[in-house]
């Protein structure tokens, strides 16, 4: 897929192309990952490892094609994935490392704990497909957002193409120079060296500054304070007040002087 060049000025949105975007690149010192191989089968064997503070894990791939169960301590892969590593260099049983990445995992709703997880194993001359973060940053110092302008970031996750060992741990974007009402697309980012997006360029919006919508409220309606004749049918007279003298030709209420 062909990554479009920057146009050298604004476009019609605000947006400066100018602006460089970095991406995170793998460390050449890769986390090591230590894990136990694991015999233990069925929910209640995996409950019973949670309870003692593992994770259970499968890894799939390898030369034989075959997957391999294992078990490691939560901490320990907490720590490895806080990391944000794409590329992780798993040791069994205190073996040989192997290379691999995060296949999925299942993370507790409440308690955002690792539950399983699966690993891929890759080999690091060939190209493999895997998804990858974007993180924005600098929206606070961007003219869009002081105009009072919102940030709303699109996609989190963009699909590449690369050798394992050029898979960026995270695509961060520059969002600071955003003016008000611009809309960024995948087309704009540039590519990291030996990547290649597989998501479509002009169809993916990374990140937009959106005017905010005010909200009218509706006019107060004065209300009449005075009403006159309210309830009073057509044709009759209102009743006298206390104290007015009766009309003319008519008596005088018993008690009342004449």
């Amino acid at each position: 897929m062909q990554n479009r060049p920057h146009p050298a000025e604004p476009d019609a949105c605000g947006w400066h192309a100018s602006l460089h975007w970095p991406a995170v690149m793998a460390d050449s010192k890769r986390p090591t990952l230590a894990v136990e191989e694991r015999p233990e089968r069925g929910t209640r064997a995996t409950k019973r490892l949670r309870r003692e503070g593992f994770v259970p894990g499968v890894v799939y791939g390898g030369t034989d094609g075959e997957s391999m169960s294992f078990k490691v301590d939560a901490r320990v892969l907490r720590q490895v994935l806080v990391d944000g590593s794409a590329l992780i260099d798993l040791k069994i049983d205190g073996g040989k490392e192997r290379p691999v990445i995060v296949k999925d995992q299942q993370i507790h709703p409440v308690r955002e704990q690792p539950l399983h997880i699966d690993l891929l194993e890759v080999r690091l001359d060939e190209k493999i497909q895997a998804p990858v973060a974007v993180h924005v940053q600098g929206a606070e110092e961007s003219p869009g957002v002081k105009e009072g302008g919102v940030l709303e970031q699109v996609t989190h996750q963009l699909n590449i193409e690369a050798l394992p060992t050029d898979i960026p741990d995270a695509i961060v974007v520059d969002m600071s120079r955003m003016e008000i009402a611009a809309t960024m697309h995948l087309s704009e980012v540039p590519l990291p060296p030996g990547v290649t997006f597989l998501d479509d360029p002009d169809e993916t919006i990374i990140a937009t500054i959106v005017v905010p919508t005010e909200i009218e409220e509706p006019e107060e309606i004065e209300e009449e304070t005075e009403l006159v004749g309210e309830g009073v049918p057509e044709g009759e007279e209102a009743p006298a007040e206390e104290g007015e003298a009766p009309a003319e030709g008519e008596p005088a209420e018993e008690g009342e002087e004449s």
